[in-house]
Order: C-alpha cells, then sequence, then structure tokens
C-alpha cells in the first residue's frame, strides 16, 4: 500500500508523510550567543548592562559617608550663623541687612554642601564607568516620531521587560521596608528619653539614630544593587541573543561573501599566473617530466643558485612549453629532476643545495648547445 491512498489502515504508518525538518522550527529562534560585533553595536545604541540600585546604593554611601565626618563642622557652622541671624533681628530691618542675611544662608549652604555634592558626583562617575566604561551615545537625543505613537508606548507600559521592572520595585520597597521597621522597633523604646537630655544632646542621639538607619538601608540597597546587576548581565545578553540566520549574515558581511572571495581568489590566481608566465622567456632551461610537469630555471652571475622563476603541472607545464617554444628557451626532459624540483621548491626560490649537482648538469648542457648553436651561425 502506498503512502498516498486515500484510506490507508490505522497500523500503516507512512514515515516519509511525517519527516520534520527541525532546522526549519530553530531557525527563527535566537539561540546563539551574541557575537562581539553584536554587542559592540548595542553598546554603540546604548544597550548594556547596568544596575541603577548599585548606583543609588554608591551615591547614598558616598552622601552619607562624607556627610557623617564633617556633621560637627556642619552642625556648628549651623548653629554660628542662626545666633549670627536671631541677633541681627533685634535691629532694624532694612534692604542692606536682609541682603546681607540672604547671602550668608547662601555661601553657607555652598560651604557645607558642596563637599558632599563633589564627593557624589565622583562616585557617580566611578561607579558608572565601572559597569559601562567609556560610552558616549547619541541615538537618544535624536528626534524620532517613533517615540510619540501611543500604540507603542502603551505597549512599553504593558511588556514583560516593565512588569519584570514593576516586581523588583514592590520587592525593593517590601525589603527595604522591612528593614526599616526592624530598625525603628528596636529604637523606639530610647526616643521618650530624649525629653529629659538638653537640645544638642538631643539632635546628636537623633542624628545617631539616623545615620544608623542610613546606612543600614543602604547595605540592604547595594546587595540588592549587585543582583540587580547580575540579572541586567544576564538579561542583556538574552535582549542580544541571535538566530542562526543572524550569525551566518554577520559573518558573510565581516568577513565576506564566499562566493566574493571565491572569485577574488580565482582572480589573484590568475594575475599569479600570468606574472609567471611572463617570468618563461627570461628562463634559461625549461625541465620537463616531459608531459606532466615544467620547471623553469634562470641563472646569472649575480645569484647565489638558480632560480625557480615558473612551473605547472599538466596544463600549465604545457602552457610553459608553448611559451619556452615560441622564444626559443631549452626545453630538457629530466623526469626525477622535474618531480623532485616541483614538489620542494617554490617559484621565486632558489634550488636547493642537494640538486646543485643535477642543476648544474643540466644547465651546462645547455651552455654548450647554445654554444654550439653560434658557432653553426
Amino acid at each position: 500500500m502506498r503512502c498516498t491512498d486515500i484510506y490507508p489502515p490505522p497500523s500503516v504508518i507512512c514515515a516519509k508523510d511525517f519527516v520534520f525538518d527541525l532546522q526549519l522550527f530553530a531557525e527563527g529562534e535566537k539561540t546563539e550567543e551574541p557575537t562581539s560585533k553584536k554587542r559592540a553595536d548595542a553598546r554603540k545604541k546604548g544597550q548594556v548592562a547596568k544596575s541603577q540600585e548599585l548606583n543609588t546604593a554608591f551615591v547614598l554611601l558616598m552622601g552619607f559617608f562624607v556627610l557623617r565626618i564633617m556633621w560637627e563642622s556642619i552642625y556648628g557652622n549651623i548653629v554660628e550663623y542662626t545666633v549670627y541671624i536671631y541677633g541681627h533681628l533685634v535691629q532694624t530691618m532694612d534692604t542692606e541687612t536682609v541682603r546681607e542675611l540672604i547671602i550668608g544662608i547662601i555661601l553657607l549652604l555652598f560651604k557645607t554642601s558642596m563637599p558632599i555634592m563633589i564627593a557624589i558626583l565622583l562616585i557617580g562617575l566611578a561607579v558608572n564607568f565601572y559597569q559601562v566604561g567609556l560610552a558616549f551615545n547619541t541615538d537618544s537625543l535624536q528626534f524620532n516620531l517613533g517615540k510619540l505613537d501611543p500604540i507603542k508606548g502603551f505597549s512599553k507600559i504593558i511588556s514583560k521587560r516593565s512588569l519584570v521592572e514593576l516586581l523588583k520595585s514592590l520587592m525593593k520597597i517590601a525589603i527595604i521596608g522591612f528593614f526599616l521597621a526592624r530598625f525603628m522597633k528596636e529604637q523606639l523604646p530610647f526616643i521618650p528619653q530624649f525629653i529629659y537630655y538638653d537640645l544638642g544632646t538631643s539632635l546628636e542621639k537623633i542624628a545617631d539614630i539616623i545615620f544608623a538607619m542610613a546606612f543600614q538601608v543602604i547595605a540592604v540597597i547595594m546587595i540588592l544593587g549587585v543582583i540587580d546587576l547580575a540579572y541586567q548581565k544576564w538579561q542583556t545578553t538574552q535582549d542580544l541573543k541571535m538566530t542562526k540566520q543572524e550569525v551566518k549574515e554577520e559573518m558573510k558581511q565581516s568577513e565576506g561573501d564566499p562566493q566574493i572571495k571565491g572569485k577574488r581568489r580565482q582572480k589573484q590566481r590568475e594575475m599569479a599566473m600570468a606574472r609567471m608566465m611572463q617570468q618563461v622567456p627570461q628562463a634559461d632551461v625549461i625541465i620537463t617530466n616531459p608531459t606532466h610537469y615544467a620547471v623553469a630555471l634562470k641563472y646569472d652571475k649575480t645569484m647565489a643558485a638558480p632560480q625557480v622563476v615558473a612551473k605547472g603541472q599538466d596544463f600549465v607545464a604545457r602552457r610553459i612549453k608553448e611559451i619556452a617554444r615560441e622564444n626559443s628557451v631549452a626545453i630538457v626532459e629530466n623526469k626525477p629532476l622535474a618531480r623532485t624540483l616541483f614538489a620542494t621548491v617554490e617559484v621565486g626560490d632558489l634550488v636547493p643545495p642537494e640538486l646543485y649537482q643535477a642543476v648544474a648538469e643540466v644547465l651546462a648542457y645547455v651552455y654548450r648547445l647554445k654554444k654550439r648553436r653560434r658557432g653553426y651561425a
């Protein structure tokens, strides 16, 4: 029974009707790791692995660290200028006094905040350089009407990546909230005792609690940032994965189409062959097999040894002999020497020492033949 019968029995399974090319199913799947060129192109477009949580953690850490170191100085400057302001309030307030007070407040803010801002700027640049390196991208600054498409914008809002980011944010809030709640639960019993302290001591105690809470939260954010950086690297790799066809196309673009490369190599061989054939008329002798091989030798007193200027097999050998006859170049049959020269010496190389004797005998014979011809002439 053939597989094309209309009602085959249930027990008959026609294998050729159920042959599936699994390669067709995998052709469009992005299963291949991104190539270095793919990563470089993505980097130029700004598509790199970067954790914003890690940036936030280091910025907060540096900011609170510098603030903690400079706290006594900042607190003293604020107290000193506050006393100075209240001392001037008892005087007549005119435009000049208000201007001086405002300028003083601005200078105080500049003096106290500038070291913190510089430290935050430096650590932010350092963390970004660690994650991304030197990458300048201007594509995002270009005007693109596609960014105004509400349909595309809505699709980004409900995309898989946005859902993942939402889950990450909720998880981050939950984890940080848990540590904050636990910290405040530990500190709440001590807060009512502040009413027994003077203002300076109370502010100092409150500052200690705030700094302790801040550094604990920063530690949690830093751990989350390290985890997020690993996730971002994995996600970026997944986004940049390529199909088998994309890998093939990229190889063609980077290395060249195999057909074009083949044609280029063929053209190079043809040019090399033409240059070699131009050297045949200048040869002193053509040593042949006599039909399969032909090697053209040239020698003058300036050479350390005879040089192979052309060689060929079969069709090329016949062409070498034709050119030699057209230019009255001597052709000598020596089967062992022709085979050895063809197999061991490349075009442009000198004859090796072990073949000096055999080649010298051939050249001596050719020179004697030339003298005899000139003598007859």
